[in-house]
């Protein structure tokens, strides 16, 4: 690749993205510019051989594409202090929650390309789920890029931005559930005196599994639950109890939960 690619902050979803793009040898590392306030997270991108810099104007001005890394709670600090810098040949690349095209535009004072991203942690290991949004003035050539970037840490879907905020849910916030969902099951298996670590082992690999079912059985997720439930059995006795809970329900409405936040967070 011959674009340079900045990145105004260096946590973990940076750090992800970065190591995608150098373990696959998309972009030399020097044409990767980085800038964060947390001086111990630039040495480490240094240690990686990109190119820190001393502020996040200096990211905007010698990359091609910017990727804005930070807490959207920061986002209007940080295109307040970059916007003088900004030129509409800049693509840049948001991966905050509930933070639109239009907001970024508006707060840059430019109409610049952009992609509105959706990532979540499991980018970390390259086994990520991210969804992407386009806005309208970039050009294919340029939003292949931006996908490809994210492409390298697994799935990638493409959504229009009315569901963006909604997608968080799906798959930005999702792995919490199922780490929760995890945290009970080994807990669980504690408290009846099995060994955890055994436990755990049982619990990711069947996770693992159980996804695979998902994608590659060919059966609906509602056969793949009546497969595994025998008549009277015990995991029948297991799912009256989650639907006494209400289980199905509250992870609905959880993510309803989810959405609103990102609504929160965009206005």
């Amino acid at each position: 690749m011959d674009k340079k690619i900045g990145f105004i902050g260096a946590g973990n979803m940076a750090t992800a993205i970065i190591n995608g793009l150098l373990k696959n040898k998309v972009v030399a590392p020097e044409n990767i510019n980085v800038f964060d306030v947390n001086e111990n997270q630039l040495k480490l991108m240094a240690e990686k051989g990109v190119t820190t810099c001393d502020a996040s104007t200096k990211v905007v001005t010698d990359s091609n594409i910017i990727v804005l890394a930070v807490k959207p709670q920061n986002y209007e600090e940080v295109l307040s202090g970059v916007k003088d810098s900004v030129s509409e040949e800049k693509i840049f690349v948001s991966i905050a929650a509930g933070i639109s095209i239009s907001y970024v535009q508006k707060a840059l004072e430019c109409n610049c390309p952009m992609v509105r991203v959706m990532p979540n942690t499991p980018l970390l290991l390259g086994k990520g789920a991210t969804a992407l949004c386009p806005s309208d003035n970039i050009s294919e050539e340029d939003f292949s890029v931006v996908k490809d970037m994210f492409g390298l840490n697994g799935a990638v879907e493409v959504f229009t931005e009315d569901h963006m905020n909604e997608i968080i849910a799906v798959n930005g916030s999702s792995p919490a559930y199922i780490y929760l969902f995890a945290k009970a099951m080994a807990d669980y298996a504690k408290e009846c005196n099995i060994p955890y670590e055994s436990a755990l082992n049982l619990i990711v690999a069947t996770l693992e599994g159980s996804a695979a079912m998902i994608k590659d059985s060919g059966d609906s997720l509602d056969t793949l639950i009546k497969k595994v439930s025998s008549p009277g059995g015990t995991t029948l006795a297991a799912l009256k109890t989650l639907e006494d809970y209400k289980f199905y329900d509250g992870i609905k409405e959880a993510m309803k939960s989810c959405t609103n936040r990102a609504e929160e967070l965009g206005k």
